[in-house]
Formats: C-alpha cells, sequence, structure tokens
C-alpha cells in the first residue's frame, strides 16, 4: 500500500459540501419514509484549546469515510466526492478510508463512493454510484504504476448515473434496486 500525507488549505474546506447537502436531504427523505436510516459521519476534530464557551481546532486527517448506515437490513457505508475534473483522482481517497471500505466490503456490507462531476458549461452535475469492486479494480491498478485516476467516460459507460426524482439523490435505487 501506498502511504500518503495530505495537507489541506482553505480553498478545500467546502470543497463538495453542496453535493453533502444534497445527499443529507435525501437521507433525511429516507429516514421520513422508514426506507433507510443513513447518516452523516462528522469530521474528525482536535481541540486545541477551550476558553470558556470558545473552542478552537483543526480537522484531522480523513480516517472514516461520509456516511454509514442500514438500508433493507444491510450496512451501508459510502463517500462522497465531487470533483470538476473530467476524471476522479484516486487521491481524493485516502488510504485509510479505501482500508476502511475494503473492510466492510468483505464483511458484508455495501461499500461505495459517489462521485459528482461538475463540469464547466454543464448545467447538471453528473453523478454516479461506484461499486466497490470497481474502486478495488482502480485502486490495485494504480499501486501496480497504472492509472492514478477513473476517467469520466468510464463512470459514464460502466457505472449506474443517479439521478433525482421522487428523492433529490436516489442512490439507493442504484444500490438494490429500490423501488420507492
Amino acid at each position: 500500500m501506498r502511504t500518503q500525507k495530505r495537507q489541506y488549505s482553505r480553498s478545500h474546506a467546502n470543497r463538495g459540501q453542496l453535493f453533502e447537502n444534497l445527499i443529507d436531504m435525501t437521507n433525511n427523505q429516507y429516514r421520513n419514509n422508514n426506507f433507510a436510516d443513513i447518516r452523516k459521519v462528522p469530521s474528525p476534530v482536535k481541540i486545541l484549546k477551550v476558553t470558556g464557551n470558545k473552542v478552537d481546532g483543526k480537522l484531522e486527517s480523513a480516517t472514516w469515510v461520509d456516511y454509514s448506515g442500514i438500508y433493507r437490513g444491510q450496512a451501508i457505508i459510502f463517500d462522497a466526492k465531487e470533483t470538476k475534473q473530467k476524471r476522479f483522482p484516486l487521491n481524493n481517497l485516502t488510504d485509510d478510508q479505501y482500508r476502511l471500505l475494503r473492510s466492510w466490503h468483505y464483511m458484508g456490507a455495501k461499500a461505495f463512493l459517489l462521485v459528482c462531476f461538475r463540469i464547466e458549461g454543464k448545467n447538471e452535475p453528473e453523478i454516479y454510484y461506484l461499486k466497490f469492486e470497481q474502486l478495488e479494480t482502480a485502486w490495485t491498478a494504480q499501486n501496480n504504476g497504472g492509472a492514478k485516476s477513473i476517467p469520466l467516460q468510464f463512470f459514464r459507460d460502466h457505472c449506474t448515473r443517479i439521478k433525482s426524482g421522487i428523492y433529490t439523490v436516489h442512490y439507493l435505487e442504484a444500490v438494490g434496486g429500490a423501488s420507492c
């Protein structure tokens, strides 16, 4: 496995926030309809100093993924990633996140990525469901000298595109053929 040291700048602080807000809205709809219970996992924060009711802290590196929960009696775990490129850079996922998805996948959970492409000049983003098996193939290839990203065309040809409908971002339709 490759080791990865990450540094985040303020410009990346809200990257993907709109996409995550849409997923949060969807998860609330799922819960309200007793369809699934999937929750956002808070980002880990290291507390540096507490003064009265003011807390100073910093975000720690991502070791967990964005969402986990239950759907049709099965554990679900996934991360939401967004890119403005016509490819998904695999280094958008940390080694720890990949290992977590891998572990849960091999323990029987539905593990996957939701990848949102916001291409300049297009009004609507393209959102895709990337199965763990597809991620694993790309991850292994990159670690053996292969491509460091997955092109948008791969998603168009081999992944389920997630659309809005009765639910804001109805990703469970791709996960388990959900119809509501």
